[in-house]
């Protein structure tokens, strides 16, 4: 992996250009969530001095995932030829997708896996989709879902290797560097990838001397253990509470983009998670899924160390309470 040399061209990877149309194409659809400075605290004081959060748990859905999915949308040929849109996903794409669909004005079909809470599955019908329970993990859902997808012609949307879902997630990065343009490091949570590509090609783009750190549960390291072999590893198990962070592999898009923008790779254990969870709740009320307090997990439990003065931005990327729960 590199940090800061300039990275080589990577075939179907969405550019900044790509990202800044992107970014335009769904504003009038999307927040422009807000940073927060952690500052101050009764815990941790010394990370919280330095430590700033971008709050896409405020995104509309929950999440982060509608920037991708409604500029995959917009960026089609012909949205009115879409007969209605199709996902699997644990639950943050799938609403995503739904979103979009609404905005669209025709139906969603959401695959999820039968680890998916049932308070997502909940969420998603609240959202006018056909949730499906199909598989045990997001690859067998996927699996389903592009079956139906071409069985009854509806528009599939890819949860993280699509380059235009890509380009979306990747104006989170753009919105970091309007608002906090002298940070020095992010730290992003993974599960498929496509969050931190995007993030990674917008905001090193703009300031090359960034670093990108990537975070994922000691029971997903699907990114990690596919950088260490050098190819797409395939894990056998998800072994995580973190489910929205529980791809069993990625795709060569990610993996290449992961590969030369993202500086190093970090893991964090379910019970870091849930201590950073239960911190961001507890000294900042901030309500974080245990996927969307991962990149904080990591922060706190030291396994990213920030230099004296380093200035560091973490992604609560979701929403919810499995965290907190007691």
């Amino acid at each position: 992996m590199t940090s800061d040399a300039q990275s080589p061209s990577i075939q179907g990877a969405p550019t900044l250009d790509d990202i800044r149309c992107a970014a335009e194409r769904i504003s009038p659809y999307v927040r422009h969530t807000p940073m927060i400075a952690c500052a101050p605290v009764r815990s941790h004081r010394e990370i919280g001095a330095s430590l700033t959060l971008k709050l896409e748990c405020l995104q509309v859905v929950g999440s982060f995932k509608p920037r991708g999915a409604i500029n995959k949308l917009f960026s089609l040929p012909d949205r009115s030829a879409v007969r209605g849109l199709i996902t699997a996903s644990g639950g943050n794409h799938g609403l995503g997708v739904a979103y979009a669909a609404t905005v669209a004005n025709v139906p969603s079909t959401i695959y999820v896996p039968t680890t998916t809470p049932p308070a997502k599955i909940e969420k998603l019908k609240r959202w006018n989709a056909e949730v499906i329970v199909a598989g045990d993990s997001w690859d067998e859902s996927n699996r389903f879902a592009l079956e139906a997808a071409e069985r009854n012609r509806l528009t599939y949307v890819h949860a993280f290797a699509d380059p235009m879902v890509i380009a979306g997630q990747g104006t989170v990065g753009l919105e970091i560097m309007e608002d906090s343009p002298a940070v020095d490091t992010l730290v992003v949570a993974i599960g498929g990838g496509g969050l931190i590509a995007g993030i990674a090609i917008a905001a090193k783009a703009i300031n090359p001397a960034l670093r990108i750190i990537g975070v994922e549960p000691t029971g997903a390291a699907t990114l990690h253990d596919s950088i260490k072999t050098g190819r797409i590893v395939t894990l056998d198990l998800i072994k995580t509470a973190a489910l929205t962070l529980g791809a069993r592999a990625t795709e060569q898009i990610n993996l290449d983009l992961i590969r030369h923008h993202v500086a190093e790779l970090v893991l964090v254990s379910d019970d870091e998670i849930r201590e950073a969870a239960r911190w961001l709740w507890f000294e900042l009320g901030v309500a974080a899924e245990l996927g969307g307090a991962a990149a904080v997990a990591a922060v706190i439990a030291g396994k990213y160390r920030a230099a004296q003065g380093e200035r560091v931005c973490a992604l609560v990327c979701g929403a919810g309470t499995d965290g907190i729960q007691l």
